[in-house]
């Protein structure tokens, strides 16, 4: 490592790993920090990404970071702990001790799923636990699902899963009443409604069998889809005064930033799931890429003015 940088990408995923790509081929210096956490760590592979369909996660973090290499860039499997400092001259201190100086700082560190406090759902999450009919739906097609209410979208994923399966189960889990028209929604496509909380799944022979209600009752389910409540994990940047603010969806806590990465805070951009909390894989890589490239035109920008005031003056002028 070296002491200093163009850019710094805290995070390497999709987002980070694609933004820092644009970056070191415009030959920018990067440095990629990566605590090696990805969020779809669990799931078998990617999914809805052109020409990667079916990839495992962590098979495509691999192709991403030869690639990334290949063009100079750096990357440390690490923690940052703190970013101090200012446009031009942020301190990014790593949690072996290590602080090192970036001109900018990329923010790519996704989010962690806030999943409800139901026996066995951890342990089965991004198997037979989902979140996504995209990422998930096919794999899950013909099966009986059981979609867990923890907000206002349950609704929406039910109708959603009932697109790849003609046996959907909406358990409300103490939830409110449904209104009128969201109920015959649901009636209309066959959707039952189970009232009561949900205890926890039952789990035969490494699958799911049943969720199972805090009244003993057992529903027979082979999936379980639930809206998982979601916060960027951005600790680090509180220094700066940047702290995660709620989604106008409701998903979640996010880190606000306008359409190309930029913070309110100069000098601090970021991409993928920690600013856009519905973001798949290839819309977070596309965002690290936009991101990359606005950076880039940040910093040309800024040496171009800095060669201005450098120059001699002519004469006569």
């Amino acid at each position: 490592m070296d002491n200093a940088y163009d850019v710094v990408v805290v995070g390497g995923g999709a987002a980070g790993l694609n933004g820092a790509l644009m970056l070191a081929r415009s030959r920018r210096s990067v440095l990629v920090v990566d605590a090696g956490q990805p969020r779809n760590a669990p799931a078998e592979g990617v999914h809805g990404m052109l020409g990667h369909d079916g990839v495992p996660p962590a098979e495509l973090l691999a192709r991403g970071r030869d690639e990334v290499r290949r063009y100079g860039a750096e990357i440390v499997d690490a923690t940052v702990e703190t970013v101090t400092g200012k446009e031009g001259s942020f301190a990014v201190t790593l949690d072996d001790g290590r602080t090192v100086e970036a001109r900018r700082v990329l923010v790519t560190t996704g989010l962690v799923d806030e999943l409800p406090d139901i026996e066995g759902m951890r342990a089965r999450w991004g198997r037979d636990v989902v979140h996504c009919p995209y990422c998930h739906g096919w794999e899950v097609r013909d099966q009986p699902i059981g979609v867990v209410a923890t907000g206002s979208m349950a609704v929406h994923q039910a109708l959603l899963f009932r697109q790849l399966s003609d046996d959907v189960v909406l358990f409300l889990n103490d939830q409110p009443d449904l209104p009128d028209d969201d109920a015959e929604q649901l009636a209309a496509r066959g959707i039952t409604v189970v009232t009561g909380a949900v205890a926890g799944l039952q789990i035969e022979d490494d699958q799911i069998t049943a969720v199972r209600l805090a009244d003993g009752t057992a529903v027979a389910r082979s999936v379980v889809a639930v809206g998982a409540r979601t916060a960027a994990r951005v600790p680090f940047l509180e220094h700066l005064g940047l702290s995660p603010v709620e989604h106008a969806s409701g998903m979640g806590a996010h880190v606000a930033a306008d359409e190309v990465g930029r913070t309110e805070v100069p000098g601090v951009w970021v991409a993928g799931n920690a600013t856009d909390l519905s973001a798949q894989v290839g819309a977070a890589a596309a965002a690290g890429a936009m991101a990359g490239g606005q950076i880039n035109a940040d910093l040309v920008a800024e040496e171009a003015r800095a060669a201005v005031e450098a120059r001699p003056l002519r004469m006569g002028a």
